[in-house]
């Protein structure tokens, strides 16, 4: 039954990143604001999908230097007790500007999350392969590897973190770097988010304009978690609820499965104007079903 009026919270939140630890649900966004007024992450949390509590300000900025505007995008996982976050800052276009994907830590999932670099650098920095190192995605796989996916402008990369989270570990070759392989499914643009079905490596991305109604999401399965990806549907679209669902994560709450996902309100014609929405998305024959979005 379901529970929560869409959007969750008032105000405008997007790019959510959602776990689930413990009886709680954590879902990481994104401030939906003009990109200077974007200073830091917001946690947004429920443990009965009815009541929704927004935690503000969850970075400890001050150890993350040159991380000053468009902070974006976090995504976070858990490794030997402790929580890491990565997110972007400042929407770099050249490996010349200060910036790129910044990794912080936590002794809890509510942080907040210090660099862990005492110099305060970003863990990457580079573009490879003319991917925008932003909307950075951590998926752990079952033998506890946890792999980064990443990647603007059209291409998605993954790398394999090392086991002190502090690096990543070689990739084979083809790969950009030594560490990084591109993986870019069918008419991707940004966003990825992976999750692991009956044995096979389900990802979720976002096509089309994040600043319009045209923003949607694929979804496209591999053998591995390094393979080429391959689309098998539409699984989030603009409809008569709202305009241009993207950017979203998953998560299996008291047995059941939902998507957590940032939309427009239709007519609006304010960039930054997005909301954060969960609904439920089934699973069946082995693949992510389209979602009905509510309010």
């Amino acid at each position: 039954m379901k529970t929560w009026t869409n959007p969750v919270v008032d105000g405008w939140y997007a790019d959510p990143e959602s776990r689930v630890y413990g009886d709680t649900v954590f879902m990481y966004v994104t401030k939906s604001r003009p990109f200077e007024e974007q200073d830091n992450l917001v946690l947004v949390t429920t443990d009965d999908l009815t009541n929704f509590a927004i935690h503000p300000d969850i970075l400890d900025m001050p150890t993350y230097v040159g991380a000053h505007f468009a902070i974006w995008a976090p995504s976070v996982i858990d490794k030997d007790g402790k929580y890491y976050l990565i997110f972007a800052a400042n929407d770099i276009h050249s490996e010349e500007e200060v910036g790129g994907l910044y990794l912080g830590v936590a002794d809890t999932p509510y942080g907040p999350f210090a660099n862990v670099f005492a110099d305060g650098r970003p863990l990457l920095n580079a573009i490879f392969n003319r991917a925008q190192p932003i909307d950075a995605h951590f998926f752990k796989d079952d033998d506890g590897t946890i792999y980064l996916y990443y990647g603007g402008w059209g291409h998605m990369m993954v790398c394999r973190m090392n086991e002190t989270m502090d690096g990543f570990l070689p990739m084979a070759e083809p790969a950009f770097g030594g560490i990084a392989r591109e993986l870019t499914p069918e008419e991707y643009k940004e966003a990825p988010y992976v999750e692991k079905i009956d044995g096979k490596y389900h990802l979720m991305y976002s096509s089309g304009n994040w600043t319009n109604g045209s923003y949607r999401v694929k979804a496209a399965v591999a053998d591995d978690p390094c393979a080429p990806f391959v689309c098998y549907g539409e699984v989030l679209s603009a409809s008569e609820i709202a305009d241009g669902p993207g950017h979203n994560s998953a998560f299996t709450f008291r047995g059941v499965h939902y998507v957590a996902y940032h939309r427009r309100i239709i007519g609006d014609t304010n960039a930054h104007h997005r909301q954060l929405c969960i609904d439920r998305q089934d699973i069946a024959d082995g693949k992510l079903q389209p979602v009905t979005m509510t309010v």
